[in-house]
């Protein structure tokens, strides 16, 4: 049997982050992914699909993903089922995600203010490295 998800998409909104009882940290967000053809009026729609993530991953992406950010995720389909406030079964179909890819460079504001604590033990201050082409060993 194989289940597996490949998306690329832009989140709805921005990460939501909690922490399970025990500590593990969970991310879910919504990602809207283009359909490959238009619909009769010439609009393209999109699906939008449900994400969940789980430990390291989930914090990378709850810190660097904002709204309207493109991620690739990989991952597989996964569907469970509760009991409703009003009482009846509800269905849920989500995409738990193995991977994350972050398809865009930071933004201007989020960029300053994680350049500063990504400087942190960077022996070059996150200054870029002058090297001429001949001084690479490939």
């Amino acid at each position: 049997m194989m289940n597996r998800v490949v998306l690329v998409g832009r989140l709805t909104k921005d990460v939501e982050l909690k922490y399970t009882p025990n500590g593990v940290p969970v991310a879910t967000f919504t990602l809207a992914v283009n359909r490959t053809f238009t619909n009769q009026q010439g609009e393209r729609e999109a699906d939008f699909v449900n994400i969940v993530v789980w430990r390291k991953p989930a914090e990378n992406a709850a810190n660097y993903l904002r709204k309207g950010s493109l991620c690739g995720v990989d991952g597989r389909i996964q569907t469970r089922n509760f009991e409703g406030r009003d009482g009846k079964r509800v269905y849920v179909t989500e995409v738990v995600a193995e991977s994350i890819q972050f398809l865009e460079p930071k933004r201007d504001g989020q960029a300053q203010s994680n350049q500063q604590s990504s400087n942190q033990g960077d022996p070059f201050n996150g200054e870029p490295l002058d090297i001429n082409d001949d001084d690479l060993p490939f």
